[in-house]
This record gives C-alpha cells, sequence and structure tokens, in this order.
C-alpha cells in the first residue's frame, strides 16, 4: 500500500508542475529560434554584415564607373583630351619613345 501511496503523489506532484514544465520547454524551444534560427540575432548579424560589404563594393564599382564615364566623356569627339588620346595610342598600340623606360607589370599577384 505505501508504494501506491508514493504513486498517487508523484501524478500529483507532476500534474501540480505540469504547466511550470510545459513553459519552460516552450521558452527553451522559443529562445533557442530566436538567437540561432533561421531568422535569429546570428542571422541578422551575418546578414547586416554581407550588406555593409555590398555596400563597400557597390562604392567601388560607381567610382570606377565615375572614371570610366570621365574617360569616355573626354574620348568624344570635339573634347578629346590630348593626354589621354596619346595614353591610349601608347596603350594599344605598344608605342614609347627611345628615352623612356617600359615597366611590365606581370597579371600574377604573389603573395
Amino acid at each position: 500500500m505505501g508504494g501506491m501511496k508514493r504513486l498517487i503523489e508523484r501524478r500529483y506532484i507532476l500534474r501540480r508542475n505540469m504547466m511550470a514544465i510545459i513553459g519552460i520547454c516552450l521558452s527553451v524551444y522559443f529562445s533557442y529560434h530566436l538567437v540561432a534560427g533561421h531568422r535569429g540575432y546570428f542571422r541578422l548579424m551575418a546578414l547586416e554584415n554581407q550588406m555593409v560589404e555590398r555596400q563597400v563594393e557597390l562604392a567601388e564599382l560607381q567610382i570606377e564607373r565615375a572614371e570610366i564615364e570621365t574617360k569616355v566623356k573626354m574620348m568624344r569627339p570635339g573634347s578629346i583630351d590630348r593626354d589621354l588620346l596619346e595614353e591610349r595610342i601608347r596603350y594599344v598600340l605598344g608605342y614609347h619613345a627611345p628615352d623612356e623606360v617600359v615597366l611590365i607589370q606581370s597579371s600574377n599577384k604573389q603573395l
């Protein structure tokens, strides 16, 4: 009879604390997903870092585009910049003056 009484007491304690146990389990579940889930804090930080990298890349590309647009504008008929024209002729045709020193930069970057 003593064993049956203990079993009834355990069931009573379990029923009495069931809401607290469920609450703790739900809290752990949602806390995990809040921090490490697909839309959690760590994912948010990774996306913000990616956004900053893309903004830097965009700024660099905008600068490069502005430089190219300036060069194109200077090569249009009626507004040809003689220095730019000479630079392009030397680059495309490989011309250089006899007293100039030509340095060839390799495309391989070794660390």
